[in-house]
């Protein structure tokens, strides 16, 4: 094989990476929670702390990957997330075990800087394809690692699962180090925007901290009202200092391009929906049927839900490759309808293992047409130096709607306790996704409206 030819091949094999960290989250948190003395709530900290440092370190390696040592990051990214593996594996404690969760939460980082050395150094009839191959890696790997972590943690022990993440992070490395370049390409190098880093972190801290805890201190709390406003105010001056900046950390200025505006909006209403949805039906796979909602499931079969998802998120992106690059900005609407359509099925048949598998793989399709579509329309429109950040920003957009579907599940679930809490859950899932979907819809009628006047 060529070099190009392997190039995308370990790309791919590197971006699996966020997949193996990822599903090492919801299926888990009883299991951490039992062998590590914790309380269920406790044990969420998990999540929240993984979620807290990838959506902060997200745009600071998105910014770092369009310079010229694109290459020497990623191999020291996947250090730290072997680092954090191992520790989190070893860990006494459940203190370390989250030292060893937060050294995890660069995987989120990960696609993003796939992305960048795919547009580098492929040749551009190659490009839209890596990048939408690229896009649903993670998708398409949850339906893998769920099921693995799922069988590893149910025969063996939690620990074991871990172990297999650091070790999988290690070949990565080796992949990355033997079959990936070093050559810089044409990237420059340009100062690191210090002010809008920190603003940007202050402000993603404190929303997700709010998103997560506010279900447990109250919405209405002092603690809770004084960190929103506090990520708002952070994140107003980060506005402010990123506007005025030669090289910020974000170029807000793209914002104005309607296709970036479109592929960000979108992340975040799509990463709610998604995560609303998915989550509940984690909770109804594994709750006893006692409950009247639960279709209790075993650990190691549980992770085997997920399986659909994976499937379809690769016909997705098979379909989005197939139709070509003009039906980018069409697939967002298409596949955020069928996303819609499997919250709506979710909301309404989910009582039976049958009807959820089929809302996984709808949810699949959707996902593999929508999240194909948006980093590539981003990199299309942006500058090759700023590609890193542009689409980086917009997988922080994606996790920040995933932290806010939580927290509505969280807050929906603690008001509601039991199967009436679910129906809502589902409820405002599928109305979220409906949502997305016709202003979406709305907008594709709009740019025909523009381009026959």
């Amino acid at each position: 094989m060529s070099g190009t030819h392997r190039l995308l091949p370990a790309l791919v094999y590197a971006a699996l990476t966020t997949s193996i960290v990822s599903s090492l989250g919801m299926l888990l948190v009883p299991s951490i929670s039992a062998e590590l003395g914790v309380s269920v709530g406790s044990a969420q900290w998990m999540l929240t702390v993984n979620l807290m440092v990838g959506a902060i370190v997200t745009p600071v390696m998105g910014r770092l990957s369009d310079g010229p040592w694109t290459h020497r990051l990623l191999l020291i990214s996947l250090g730290i997330i072997f680092v954090g593996s191992v520790v989190a594996a070893a860990a006494p404690n459940f203190t370390l075990f989250l030292v060893g969760r937060a050294l995890q939460g660069l995987s989120y980082g990960i696609v993003p800087v796939t992305i960048v050395m795919a547009r580098r150094h492929l040749a551009k009839p190659q490009i839209d394809p890596a990048i939408s191959t690229l896009s649903v890696t993670v998708a398409t790997g949850l339906g893998i690692g769920y099921p693995l972590t799922g069988a590893l943690a149910s025969l063996l022990d939690y620990r074991i699962a871990f172990w297999f993440a650091a070790a999988f992070v290690a070949t990565a490395g080796a992949v990355v180090w033997r079959l990936v370049p070093s050559t810089p390409g044409d990237a420059v190098t340009r100062p690191f925007d210090v002010p809008g880093t920190a603003l940007l972190s202050l402000g993603l801290a404190g929303m997700l901290t709010a998103v997560s805890q506010g279900p447990t201190w109250g919405w209405g709390s002092p603690a809770t009202v004084l960190v929103i406003l506090g990520a708002g105010v952070a994140f107003a001056a980060w506005i402010v200092v990123e506007l005025r900046s030669r090289d910020p950390l974000i170029n807000l200025r793209v914002f104005r391009t309607p296709d970036v505006f479109l592929a960000n909006a979108t992340a975040i209403g799509l990463g709610a929906t998604m995560y609303m949805s998915l989550s509940v039906a984690s909770i109804i796979a594994q709750a006893p049927t006692s409950t009247g909602y639960g279709i209790g499931l075993p650990l190691f079969w549980a992770g085997f839900v997920m399986l659909p998802l994976s499937v379809g998120s690769l016909a997705g992106n098979r379909l989005v490759r197939r139709l070509g690059q003009e039906s980018m900005t069409a697939m967002l609407p298409a596949g955020s309808g069928l996303m819609a359509v499997a919250a709506l099925m979710l909301w309404f048949t989910s009582d039976q293992l049958w009807e959820i598998l089929i809302g996984m793989a709808l949810f699949g399709i959707g996902m593999g047409a929508a999240y194909a579509a948006m980093p590539t329309l981003i990199a299309r429109n942006v500058a090759i130096f700023e590609v890193g950040s542009a689409v980086s920003f917009n997988q922080v957009l994606r996790t920040v709607g995933g932290a806010l579907g939580s927290a509505v599940v969280g807050a929906i679930l603690v008001a509601n306790p039991g199967s009436n809490g679910i129906r809502i859950s589902l409820g405002a899932a599928a109305v979220g996704g409906t949502i997305v979907f016709l202003a979406l819809v709305v907008n594709q009628f709009r740019i025909r409206r523009h381009r026959a006047a």
